[in-house]
């Protein structure tokens, strides 16, 4: 499998998925201050995906990358909160195109009556592919990941919709990799993204996206991945 990023003229999928999330508000520009303090000329939402018609592209996006990208796996996981509608969605998406698996998420709280504990949905076994918006400490992942192993199942692969291809933080430095690489190559998972933050520049680069407003979020964006970006 190949882990590059891909480039927008090699990748309609991407470019087809920044142009939907820009539409739908849930990727907007501008100046926001990110979960490590940075200031972020973009921010992706993806709780903005809040109706059905939206969770249902947004889920045919998530479905053509994750069979496209040759991951085995057996069952699907979503981390509470994002994750869980995320990965019912996808469930979903699955089945009607012939892949119908068992999905499971996690709630916050363990409750202490009905089914009880932590882990709702379909038990965990077999190899599980995490679903969840986006990676950016990698901390939801780090707790799926200790939830699988602890049902007795194995966590094979993450599918995010954005790769935002930056340094991660470690008690409050950066550091020369992205939570996506450390996935990749320190606990030996496949990570697949919908798009990436190149997709995006891809899609700002665009003639008809030639705006001053437009051309002005380039260089942003541009000058943000030149300070925190990894390849």
């Amino acid at each position: 499998m190949n882990h590059a990023a891909s480039t927008p003229s090699q990748d309609s999928l991407a470019q087809d998925f920044v142009a939907f999330a820009v539409d739908c508000g849930v990727l907007r520009f501008g100046s926001f201050t990110t979960k490590a303090g940075r200031q972020s000329p973009y921010f992706f939402n993806a709780g903005l995906f809040n109706d059905g018609a939206m969770l249902g592209r947004l889920a045919q996006f998530y479905a053509e990358r994750i069979l496209a990208s040759g991951i085995q796996f057996d069952m699907l996981f979503g981390p509470a909160y994002k994750g869980i509608p995320l990965v019912a969605a996808v469930a979903v998406e699955l089945a009607r195109l012939g892949r119908n698996l068992p999905f499971a998420y996690n709630r916050k709280e363990a409750k202490d009556h009905g089914e009880g504990g932590s882990l709702v949905g379909a038990p965990l076994q077999g190899r599980v592919l995490i679903v969840d918006d986006v990676m950016s400490a990698g901390t939801a992942v780090r707790e799926s990941i200790a939830l699988i192993q602890a049902a007795g199942a194995k966590p094979s692969a993450v599918a995010v919709a954005l790769d935002r291809q930056e340094m991660a933080t470690e008690n409050g430095q950066d550091v020369p990799y992205s939570a996506v690489q450390y996935v990749r190559r320190e606990l030996g998972m496949d990570v697949c993204a919908i798009a990436s933050l190149d997709d995006l520049l891809g899609y700002l680069q665009q003639p008809q996206h030639a705006s001053a407003e437009l051309q002005a979020s380039h260089a942003q964006v541009l000058a943000y991945r030149e300070r925190y970006g990894v390849r």
